[in-house]
């Protein structure tokens, strides 16, 4: 009987997809069909032997990943991505709107505060891994909603052609320097990391420093749709310097280009740099609860994160029993990381948004 009514499903949508080559007549037939077997298609419940994972992180890194563990498991495992520059955003939004009868049953966000604010809407389950304990405080949830894994830096990436090294910038606050000025970059921050990145200045400084702050970066940075556009740009030699990832900023390093990375504020007075985990959650209500929280588990294993920080996005490992650094590492001593409070810049999130989104978008 599956298989009938799969052949027969699926006979019917094509028909309505292609109605305008269809008579009338043979799409009246096609919806009663619907209609007959909808009751009676065990294939159109929800399957025990698949998982359905929303994910932000770039396809070429997390499909691999979610295939293998398919191939382990036997599940079938189904990604929904969604477009480069707002995809956080859009996935949220999605996990949102199907609250009431959630499809998603593991978010993997390539960021943390779309994560914390869709907790705060009481959208995630709680699930107490095995494994949470090798993971540091600040990069899981204390109630089990969520964990993090793989962390990208926020960073310079410096064209070595146009600056020698005793000239490199080394602090956030040198994208508002009049000495460089048309000479630094960054990226919109609305959406991703730059926009996680607005939001924890905000909580770390205050709303009022920090709207200063990104007033002058307006005036005095060029400003870009996205962290990849800034790498590329420093890498063509349109910019001196740009804010960037790791990953973006590994990129170009790769493909051989005149750019190095600079850890930001690593002088002792200085914050430090903003390290931005991927987030892992089971969604509330997740039509297949148990495979979410068995593929959650594979992806906090030691395995995982080893290869997103051998593959092509160099991810530092979040796992306290991987000593391993990444390429983006390989000769840095020890980077000092901001400690942050990624509640409070949740909390952060609306005023934060709303006027930066005057500022960059306002004219």
């Amino acid at each position: 009987m599956k298989t009938i009514c799969s052949t027969g499903f699926y006979q019917m949508l094509y028909l309505l997809e292609n109605k305008k080559r269809n008579s009338l007549p043979s799409l009246l037939l096609c919806g009663f069909g619907l209609l007959f077997l909808v009751p009676f298609c065990g294939c159109l419940q929800p399957s025990d032997e698949e998982v359905i994972v929303y994910t932000a992180l770039d396809a070429e890194f997390s499909k691999p990943i979610l295939d293998g563990y398919g191939k382990k498991s036997g599940l079938l495992v189904r990604p929904k991505f969604d477009t480069e520059a707002t995809k956080t955003v859009g996935l949220f939004s999605a996990i949102e709107r199907e609250k009431d009868r959630p499809r998603c049953d593991l978010f993997w966000n390539n960021e943390i505060l779309h994560t914390l604010r869709l907790e705060r809407l009481g959208l995630l389950d709680p699930y107490e891994s095995e494994l949470a304990e090798n993971f540091p405080l600040q990069y899981r949830s204390p109630k089990g909603n969520w964990y993090g894994i793989a962390a990208r830096a926020r960073v310079y990436l410096v064209n070595t052609d146009l600056l020698p090294e005793n000239e490199y910038p080394t602090t956030i606050h040198d994208l508002t320097n009049e000495k460089w000025k048309g000479r630094g970059g960054i990226a919109k921050p609305l959406f991703g990391t730059t926009a996680t990145h607005a939001a924890v200045l905000f909580d770390q400084w205050g709303a009022e420093k920090a709207k200063t702050f990104f007033t002058n970066v307006k005036a005095n940075a060029k400003v870009f749709a996205g962290n990849k556009q800034v790498a590329q740009a420093v890498a063509n030699g349109q910019l001196a310097f740009g804010l960037t990832d790791t990953d973006d900023a590994i990129v170009e390093i790769e493909k051989g280009h005149p750019v190095a990375i600079v850890y930001l504020d690593q002088k002792k007075d200085e914050m430090g740099t903003l390290f931005i985990p991927n987030t892992l959650a089971v969604i509330q209500g997740a039509p297949h609860r148990e495979q979410a929280r068995k593929l959650l588990d594979y992806l906090l294993s030691e395995e995982v994160e080893q290869a997103l920080a051998a593959g092509e996005s160099a991810q530092f490992p979040l796992n306290k029993k991987i000593t391993v650094l990444p390429r983006v590492a390989e000769n840095q001593k020890k980077i000092k990381q901001m400690e942050v409070d990624f509640y409070g810049a949740a909390n952060q999130w609306d005023g934060a948004t709303a006027f930066l989104k005057g500022l960059f978008e306002g004219g």
